[in-house]
């Protein structure tokens, strides 16, 4: 799993759109862990791997009709 070892902290997550999702706090198992200060309940969020659909400069975007967790910044 290539992207694992691409993403870092503090990247930006985007939808498949380019809508601003969170901010990248780390790597746990196969999850991206987003952090607490994006998101609207104060929560951290995670997202799984394999929902990335490609990592470009310093943004990963998610694949087309990933679940958005609620909470999470484009929420």
């Amino acid at each position: 799993m290539l992207e694992k070892l691409r993403i870092r902290e503090h990247m930006e997550v985007t939808d498949a759109n380019g809508q601003h999702v969170g901010t990248v706090d780390g790597i746990e198992d196969d999850r991206i862990k987003l952090t607490r200060t994006d998101s609207s309940d104060g929560q951290h969020h995670f997202l799984d791997l394999g929902n990335v659909d490609k990592i470009d400069d310093n943004r990963v975007y998610l694949k087309q009709g990933t679940a958005i967790p609620v909470g999470a910044g484009a929420n």
